[in-house]
Order: structure tokens, then sequence, then C-alpha cells
């Protein structure tokens, strides 16, 4: 079984202050207390058509497992650290950024893969953003794991991984107030009360 959910926030910054704020999200060890560590594993630019990659390692705490799974993890050699691996690409004349997260260890008990788009609101693309988040969450097919097990461990991945996203949201959401106060990436911003 794969348990899949989307997800969409509108941000009420324009789509270069949203995506520089999501570059930044990781500065926030209070707020993202889950991720331990975060490197740059590659990184093209192109500056003529405006396109970046990159590819980010990310090291978190992993989401608690029940207590059968703790020793097929730890047989699995999964440790108390998950890694993932980010690749985004970022396409500036297009305003348009894609990241797709999937972890590379825990990957015989659990696979997950996320999928986040950042956009110009179709009525306000000078204004605000829309973000959409697409994760799906299998737990791999282990005969020492019923299918009950493998279920729950799935929705408590969800759980933390919506969890997760929401404070994710919130971190964006600082650093884009920052940044507007700072005027360090300028940009139109809402009237006072305006909702998307």
């Amino acid at each position: 079984m794969v348990v899949s959910y989307t997800q969409e926030h509108v941000y009420l910054h324009p789509w270069h202050r949203v995506t520089a704020a999501a570059w930044r999200k990781f500065t926030d060890p209070a707020a993202l207390s889950h991720i331990l560590d975060v490197q740059t594993l590659s990184r093209d630019v192109d500056p003529r058509a405006g396109r970046l990659h990159a590819v980010r390692a990310i090291a978190g705490r992993p989401p608690p497992l029940p207590l059968l799974l703790r020793g097929l993890a730890a047989t699995a050699g999964a440790g108390d650290v998950v890694l993932c691996v980010e690749r985004t690409s970022v396409d500036a004349a297009a305003r348009a950024m894609r990241v797709v997260s999937r972890n590379a260890t825990f990957r015989r008990l659990v696979d997950v893969e996320e999928r986040c788009s950042y956009a110009p609101h179709p009525e306000r693309p000078d204004e605000w953003t829309v973000f959409t988040q697409e994760t799906s969450i299998r737990c791999a097919p282990l005969a020492a794991v019923s299918a009950t097990v493998a279920e729950m461990v799935e929705r408590r991945c969800a759980e933390s991984f919506a969890q997760n996203a929401a404070r994710g949201q919130e971190v964006v959401e600082r650093i884009c107030d920052g940044l507007a106060l700072a005027g360090r990436v300028p940009g139109p911003s809402p009237a006072d009360g305006e909702e998307p």
C-alpha cells in the first residue's frame, strides 16, 4: 500500500521572494529541529538561461517507529539518522522552481518521495506564489512485517511529514516577512487583510 497526499499553500509574497526564502529555510534550526545538517553536493548555474540545478544532502531525525520496526531498522543499518537527497531546478525566466526529495537511507523499510513546486499564483502572479507538495510513502514489503504494521508505519510517517511540512511553510513565511522588511528581495506585498 502507498500513502499519498497533496497539499497546496498560497504565500502572499511574490515568487522571487518565496523561492529565496525556501533556499534559506534550513537555516532555522529551532523551527526545523528534525533537520541535523544540509550539504550542497552539486550546483550548476546557467546565467544566460537563468537556470539553476542543485543537489543537496539532508540529514535528519527519522519519524518514531513502532517498537516492532526499531529492531528491523537497526538490522537494516538505518541508524538514528535518515539521509535524503534533494534535487532542485530553478528556471528564473519562467518563474518555476521544482524540488524532488527522496530518502537515501531506510529505503529497505520505507520509501518516501516528495515533489514540490513554486509558481506564480494564476490570479495575482506578481504578488502571490502557489506552493504545491505531493508526497508518497510506501512501506517496503518485508516478510517480518504484516500489512497492518506496514500501513501503521505509512500513516505515522505521513503524519510526521505533514507536521514537518507545516513547520517548513511557517519558516518560509517568516523568512519572506523578514526579506520584505529588509528590502533584500523586493516585490509587491498584498494589502493588509487580503486573502488568496
